[in-house]
């Protein structure tokens, strides 16, 4: 069921709120049997509700891996002088 107005909320028949704006996308994988048991005994174990949750929360850390390396890295080229003074907005084009 979906709620008028808010096409982003739907409810399954056991009433829990799925959110189906940002889901629609299906993406198969495929993974060695042995990496496969790890992923299933996370969710077995109640870390993660879902494999899909697994695997989403491990691209959101390879996300804030990738974000923090950037980081990193503008430090390092910030100490070592590489770096231009901004005196408008305009100068970041």
């Amino acid at each position: 069921m979906i709620l008028k107005g808010y096409p982003e909320l739907a409810f399954d028949l056991c009433n829990t709120i799925c959110y189906t704006s940002d889901m629609r996308n299906i993406v198969n994988i495929s993974m060695p049997a042995e990496m496969k048991k790890e992923v299933d005994a996370y969710v077995k174990e109640g870390q993660y509700s879902s494999v899909s949750e697994f695997i989403r929360d491990m691209i959101r850390d390879w996300k804030r891996a990738n974000l923090l390396r950037d980081l990193k890295q503008s430090q390092k080229d910030f100490k070592d002088g590489k770096y231009k003074v901004l005196k408008s907005f305009k100068d970041l084009r």
